[in-house]
């Protein structure tokens, strides 16, 4: 044989070796960019989500942070510019974000079926699945107190929050209306059925917004999960609302001498969205029906308290952790639904009459 022959022939060779080695590590040399909300949340997922979705397909799995809402996934849709495949978000945002089309729909038929063999469709609670949207976990806005302020027994219900007679002190809230107009409606005598009912009225609004006067001057606001922890921590705010994750992990994990106050939660599930146009979409998909598996929602509760999103994956959760989530029995009797639909409906609205309300004195 020719050394020209024989060099071809080695080079025919290398080349199909190569295209063989690329075809059995391509999973590996895959990724996918996952955008969470930081901190103790994104890290209880990276455990129960990511790491094991790694494990099993070889795809990685890049992280970053945002502050929750559309704006940064609007901007990249618009500009055909995605590089999200996939967003931790409220379930209120992937309403909206699907009926404005930022958003990937998602069939449920493409889901996990229950730790039981059930169907998706039965499997998850009650709007637990949306056309854009999966829930991933249901989390919930609580406040609150740091119980060396108030040895004599802190606050118990949801209006003990604007009471600063009986409970003195700094507040701590976050810089939006959500929670805190129900929570204000709520003080106000409003029943929880009735919540949504009255703030779809200008003067529910209004009364809402008079009772948020009230503690208005005695308020830190804050705008990252991580913030009200370390205000409560620090002793610049006595009382706070927070997520209940970001609260557990301290109290639990950090020692923080906090109490949670329930009465009044406003939960929420979490929702794993596609942005529209992200360039690993089926990858994406593949990623949420593998997170929201019951057994993964299950082990998520092991890092952190927020609950499973369908019925069998509760029934896996320790009895330890139990008490600590949402929906424990105690807990869910005492809380309010967010709704998502309200919010859809009037969320810009009183997004901007609550900036004008901050900007006044």
């Amino acid at each position: 044989m020719k050394v020209g022959s024989i060099r071809r022939q080695l080079a025919i060779f290398a080349v199909s070796t190569g295209i063989a080695l690329l075809a059995a590590g391509g999973a590996s040399a895959e990724s996918l960019t996952v955008v969470g909300w930081g901190g103790a949340l994104s890290k209880a997922e990276n455990e129960a989500f990511e790491k094991p979705f790694t494990k099993k397909t070889g795809v990685k799995i890049n992280t970053q942070v945002y502050s929750g809402g559309l704006a940064e996934v609007k901007a990249q849709v618009e500009s055909g510019n995605v590089t999200w495949d996939v967003m931790d978000a409220e379930m209120t945002d992937a309403e909206l974000g699907c009926a404005e089309g930022l958003l990937e729909k998602i069939k449920t038929s493409d889901l996990a079926p229950g730790a039981d063999g059930s169907t998706p469709e039965k499997d998850f609670f009650a709007s637990a699945v949306h056309e854009c949207g999966v829930a991933n976990y249901v989390w919930a806005n609580v406040y609150a107190y740091d119980k060396n302020k108030f040895p004599n027994g802190g606050p118990q219900t949801i209006s003990d929050l604007f009471d600063t007679k009986k409970f003195p002190g700094k507040r701590g809230l976050r810089k939006s209306p959500k929670a805190n107009l129900e929570w204000a409606i709520m003080a106000d005598g409003v029943a929880r059925e009735n919540v949504y009912e009255v703030l779809a009225t200008p003067e529910g609004v209004e009364r809402a917004f008079k009772v948020l006067d009230t503690i208005k001057k005695d308020t830190i606001w804050w705008e990252a999960g991580a913030q009200p922890p370390q205000m409560l921590a620090d002793g610049e705010v006595a009382i706070t609302s927070a997520y209940n994750g970001r609260l557990f992990n301290a109290i639990v994990k950090e020692g923080q001498p906090f109490q949670i106050v329930w009465d009044g939660q406003v939960w929420d599930y979490g929702a794993f969205v596609v942005p529209k146009g992200s360039p690993n979409r089926d990858r994406a998909i593949e990623f949420i029906k593998f997170a929201t598996a019951p057994e993964q929602l299950a082990d998520l509760t092991n890092y952190i308290s927020y609950g499973p999103s369908r019925a069998s994956g509760v029934n896996l959760v320790s009895e330890k952790m139990k008490p600590h989530l949402p929906t424990a029995k105690d807990n869910f009797a005492r809380g309010l639904r967010s709704n998502a639909t309200f919010w859809s409906d009037y969320g810009d609205q009183l997004n901007e009459q609550f900036g004008a309300w901050l900007a006044t004195k």
